[in-house]
């Protein structure tokens, strides 16, 4: 578990600097425990780095089907124009 040596943790052998609260301390350790290990590759998960990416490439993704969206509007309202056939509104 988490042992304190002045201002750094060493939470199964790894020295780190994150601050827990007091009161927070044990919950906090059953998260971050688990993600640490995951990101050392000894549990089966995403890396906090991967999960990241992931996110990011997700709201990339969304922003540009958005984009892809309003060029099609665009792009058949052009097509109308130059049809000389306008829907009746």
């Amino acid at each position: 578990m988490a042992a304190r040596s002045g201002p750094f943790f060493h939470i199964e052998g790894r020295r780190t600097s994150w601050p827990p609260a007091p009161r927070r301390a044990l919950g906090d350790a059953r998260i971050w425990v688990p993600r640490a290990q995951v990101d050392a590759g000894e549990r089966p998960r995403l890396t906090t780095e991967e999960s990241e990416r992931l996110r990011q490439l997700e709201r990339e993704n969304k922003e540009l089907r958005g984009a892809n969206e309003i060029l099609k509007s665009a792009s058949a309202f052009s097509a109308a124009e130059l049809d000389g056939r306008r829907p009746i509104a």
